[in-house]
Parts: structure tokens; C-alpha cells; sequence
């Protein structure tokens, strides 16, 4: 009994993760879903790169920027 109630729920999940993918594509399709927004401008990480070249420390720049840690390291 119960790995039929297993069966039916993982049936179930699969079915919602496919209907999921297919919302996303369709968003995709219509410009919807395009992630979000840059944080800094070109200008700031050319200056966040001469920073890092200077010696400055990325927690540093991080704390500057009001930006996290690993988004210095993404930019750089």
C-alpha cells in the first residue's frame, strides 16, 4: 500500500515539474522571465576592477558597493 501511495506522488511530482517547464518556456517566449536586474554600471565595475588591481580587499569593495562578496567575484 504504501509504495503505491509513493508511486502516485511521484507520478504526481512530475507531472507539476512539467507543467512548471512549460510556464517558464512560455514566459521565455513572451520576454517575461529575463532574470534580474544589474546592480552595478559599467562605470563602477571598471572601477571596482582598478580597486581590485590597487590591492583593495573584495570585502571591502563589497561593503562600498552594497553588494555582496560573490558578486564582486561575478563582475571581476
Amino acid at each position: 500500500m504504501l509504495s503505491m501511495l509513493g508511486a502516485v506522488s511521484e507520478f504526481e511530482r512530475e507531472i507539476i515539474l512539467e507543467r512548471q517547464r512549460e510556464g517558464i518556456a512560455l514566459a521565455k517566449a513572451k520576454g517575461k522571465y529575463k532574470g534580474g536586474k544589474k546592480k552595478l554600471t559599467d562605470e563602477q565595475v571598471a572601477e571596482i576592477k582598478k580597486l581590485i588591481s590597487d590591492g583593495v580587499r573584495i570585502t571591502h569593495i563589497a561593503r562600498d558597493y552594497n553588494i555582496t562578496r560573490q558578486s564582486v567575484y561575478n563582475y571581476i
